[in-house]
């Protein structure tokens, strides 16, 4: 491992689940998937303490919100739209999306009135996915992709109770790409940086030409127990990645083929097959001991989707 800096080189990922469920306008790998879909359904609906029951992700209908205006998922064009809002409180389980979890669980949960108010007009919904973790656990919801070109942005709604302090160089992430091909990407992740110190956003990736690295930034500082709006651009003509946070981007967070990872060859995307989203964490010995994140309008597009959807 190379002496740690802001180009930090970070523990490889554990294998995940593979992709599940389809939903129309995924494309052709979405279509191979249903039968995955199903077996991750029913084996979520035996979790126990990681908990699921059956129930289908929102439709992509022009429908009100509780109290307010039609929500992000009514966007017909949107490759994916998931608010949470037409699925059974308890273990979440989907037949548009999987689940890939260890020592973590996933549940669509009631939002209270203070946790809603926090980011703005959205404050209307009334439930949302909570992420629970264990030290170096996981807990993801696996999307099923195949974005036009290879190429798409992301928007994800998000707060997170507390960032790791402990051990140091601790790196989470939670929003991963893969595919076919080597490597994963991993627009949405950060790291605790002992000799700041300080927690902060960064851009990854692993298993690919250019090894395990995570680009983290100062100006980039990872917020706790606040509403966030975090957006992403995957962009496979020059294997650009991009990221806003509360619509500003971060543009030291901004990595491209030839700016990536450090090292001596170009930064390639692989053929985008699946979207992980929820959170994960590489090292053992956590402080908190536990993580509890809350998600809400997971949407990928092919136009950027903003925090105002």
């Amino acid at each position: 491992m190379r002496k740690p800096t802001a180009q930090q080189m970070t523990a490889p990922a554990p294998p995940g689940s593979g992709p599940a469920g389809a939903a129309p306008g995924l494309g052709r790998r979405a279509l191979a998937l249903t039968a995955t879909a199903a077996t991750l359904a029913a084996s979520a609906l035996t979790l126990g303490a990681s908990g699921a029951s059956a129930g289908g992700g929102t439709d992509a209908v022009d429908r009100p919100g509780r109290g307010g205006p039609r929500t992000v998922c009514a966007d017909a064009s949107l490759l994916f739209c998931e608010d949470f809002e037409r699925l059974p409180v308890g273990g979440a389980a989907s037949m548009r999306w999987g689940i890939d979890t260890r020592a973590g669980t996933l549940t669509v949960e009631k939002v209270r009135t203070a946790q809603a108010g926090q980011y703005g007009r959205h404050g209307r919904h009334s439930q949302a996915l909570r992420v629970h973790t264990a030290d170096k656990g996981r807990a993801f919801m696996v999307i099923p992709v195949d974005p036009p070109g290879n190429s798409f942005y992301g928007r994800i709604r998000v707060k997170v109770d507390e960032f790791p302090t402990a051990p140091d160089w601790a790196h989470y992430t939670l929003v991963e790409a893969s595919g076919e091909g080597a490597g994963v990407v991993r627009p949405i992740g950060g790291q605790y940086a002992p000799t700041v110190p300080g927690v902060f956003w960064g851009v990854g990736s692993d298993g690919g030409p250019t090894g395990d690295w995570t680009s983290w930034r100062e100006s980039s500082p990872s917020v706790a127990d606040r509403w966030q709006c975090v957006e992403w651009q995957l962009d496979a003509s020059d294997n650009r990645v991009q990221v806003w946070i509360d619509g500003d981007l971060q543009e030291e967070l901004t990595v491209d083929t030839e700016t990536a990872g450090g090292a001596d060859v170009p930064f390639v995307f692989p053929d985008f097959g699946e979207v992980k989203v929820g959170w994960q964490l590489y090292q053992g010995g956590t402080t908190p001991a536990e993580f509890d994140l809350w998600l809400d309008d997971v949407a990928f597009g092919t136009e950027k989707i903003s925090c105002d959807a």
